[in-house]
């Protein structure tokens, strides 16, 4: 038998690769890129596909190595300002994965090329990619937007749409900290369309993706941040073999999940996430969500654990470390916590995210000048950003102090909080008004309203497995009603699905979780409604008018 030519394995090898690149096959194209470089060292701009499909599958260590060889690769095929880019795309990547130190290695390299060519190219975008960044960090904002701004002049000077989209991104970043909030968040729709249009590269509009859905966390724009978390969603679903945003993605569909009061899938996504993203810097993230799950839930050994793992990667994950130490019964330490996270914070963004917790705990501590100077201050803050979330935040923390003061008024402020969450779909921090509005009818005498509005916080409690306000409003309430079995809002959801005749794939699909957390609220509904089959649990549905 006659071997065939090398040659055109190699070249079958190299088709085969470009090939599944373009259709988004990352695994596809990482082996037959890998398989053709074996056989045959490849050219650096098959390389830098190489390295991007490395990145894609999660191979963030092969990929550096390759994205090296990318450079020294263009250097060797006397291009500079190819090698230039390619180091500072490496320093960026690196600097997003928390390994500054060799960012700035990368850096080094990508600017001593650039000015000793001395010519115009896209790498001098990359450049001011990383200067923004690095000067966002230190709290220089002037010096954050200048450079995003420079970034977005080389895109548009040489056509990149990457270096542009990253120009809009730094520069939204810079107002936002800066306070203008509205025009941010108008730079970031536009950034979008070209995200979501698929004119930039993979890794870039990743990137993105994760970035303008952090910036609407921050500035508390939950309609925005569910119409881009679904987006990602979407893109993720179109790339089987993506690894690096899916876990991002899971981090952000599961705070959905938590606002929305599906505390149990959550959880799930949550823990997912912070497995796939194992020694990526989101993972900080992804713990502090989980903290939060785990201390709202009542399990408050769990929750000091995930706040632990959080924060190897954040500093200080506030406020939910201050509150987890409120509901330890350590009040004093859960004052110092926040007050001194406050004192650190500076930008509006940042202490609008602090002061409703703060509020919260400093009325625990009976410090009533402190809570009501916070919640004036976060009042004013909702005015200044905006957005119906921080605005429901502002009427909560008002309320509470209305309530704490002793003053009539409190009733009047607590109904307008309670409609805001409702309106925003959030059951929990509904549920946490109606508790307070329980209390400012006991302060009226007015128990029987207050036995109501207990019943009516209770319930949503128990639905939602917040076991220990379920215990606090109770303590409160004269009949201290025990825990009813009645079905989740999710195990509700399934159920439908179930008598609709759905598989329990098919039920994933839909309401786009995993098999095992179908099967899971399966088991949940059976026990719960004392039945053992679907049929049996389609036919109690319908006889107690569930569906």
């Amino acid at each position: 038998m006659v071997e065939p030519d090398v040659a055109d394995g190699v070249r079958e090898l190299l088709d085969r690769g470009r090939t599944a690149y373009r259709r988004l096959a990352w695994a596809d194209a990482f082996a037959a890129l890998t398989a053709a470089d074996e056989q045959a060292g490849l050219p650096a701009a098959d390389l830098e596909l190489l390295a991007n499909a490395a990145y894609l599958v999660g191979r963030d260590a092969v990929g550096r190595d390759i994205r090296a060889r990318v450079y020294r690769g263009w250097l060797r095929e006397g291009e500079p300002a190819r090698a230039a880019r390619s180091a500072a795309w490496l320093a960026l990547l690196l600097l997003l994965q928390g390994e500054e130190a060799s960012s700035n290695g990368w850096t080094l390299r990508a600017r001593r090329l650039v000015e000793a060519d001395e010519s115009d190219c896209p790498a001098l975008g990359y450049l001011s990619v990383l200067e923004a960044l690095g000067r966002l960090r230190t709290g220089d904002t002037t010096g954050s937007l200048s450079a995003a701004r420079s970034v977005t002049a080389v895109g548009e000077r040489f056509d990149d749409p990457d270096l542009v989209a990253f120009g809009q991104l730094g520069t939204a970043q810079a107002l936002i900290e800066g306070g203008e909030i509205s025009r941010a968040m108008e730079m970031l729709d536009e950034t979008m369309v070209a995200v979501t249009a698929a004119e930039l590269s993979p890794i870039a509009a990743g990137i993105l993706y994760c970035a303008v859905i952090d910036a609407c966390h921050q500035t508390f724009d939950l309609r925005r941040s569910l119409e881009w978390t679904a987006a990602l969603s979407r893109w993720c679903d179109t790339q089987p073999d993506l690894v690096p945003f899916r876990g991002a993605c899971l981090v952000h569909r599961a705070e959905i999940m938590r606002m929305r009061g599906t505390w149990s899938d959550a959880v799930d996504e949550t823990r997912e996430a912070c497995e796939r993203l194992t020694g990526h810097p989101a993972v900080g993230a992804g713990y502090y969500q989980l903290a939060d799950l785990y201390r709202l839930r009542g399990e408050l050994d769990h929750a000091e654990a995930a706040y632990r793992q959080a924060c190897r990667w954040i500093p200080d994950p506030q406020p939910g470390l201050a509150l987890l130490r409120l509901a330890q019964g350590q009040g004093d330490a859960a004052a110092a916590a926040i007050r001194r996270a406050l004192d650190e914070t500076g930008s509006d963004v940042g202490r609008g995210r602090l002061l409703g917790a703060a509020v919260e705990i400093l009325i625990a501590a009976q410090d009533l000048p402190g809570a009501r100077a916070a919640s004036e201050e976060l009042r004013a803050i909702a005015g200044r950003i905006g957005g119906p979330w921080l605005h429901a935040m502002s009427e909560t923390a008002d309320g509470a102090t209305l309530v704490a003061e002793g003053d009539a008024r409190a009733l009047r402020t607590l109904r307008r909080a309670w409609t805001a969450w409702q309106e925003l779909g959030a059951p929990y921090e509904a549920a946490r008004v109606r508790v307070l509005m329980a209390q400012a009818c006991q302060a009226n005498d007015d128990p029987a309203s207050a036995e109501m509005e207990l019943d009516a916080a209770v319930l949503v409690f128990e639905q939602l497995g917040a076991t220990a306000d379920v215990a606090q409003a109770q303590a409160r309430s004269r009949d201290h009603a025990p825990a009813s079995t009645t079905l989740t809002e999710r195990e509700l959801e399934v159920l439908r699905h179930v008598a609709a005749g759905q598989t329990n794939r098919a039920i994933a699909a839909d309401l786009i979780l995993s098999e095992k957390t179908v099967a899971r609220h399966l088991s949940n509904i059976f026990s719960k409604l004392d039945v053992s089959s679907r049929a049996a649990a389609t036919a109690y549905a319908y006889e107690h008018d569930l569906l």
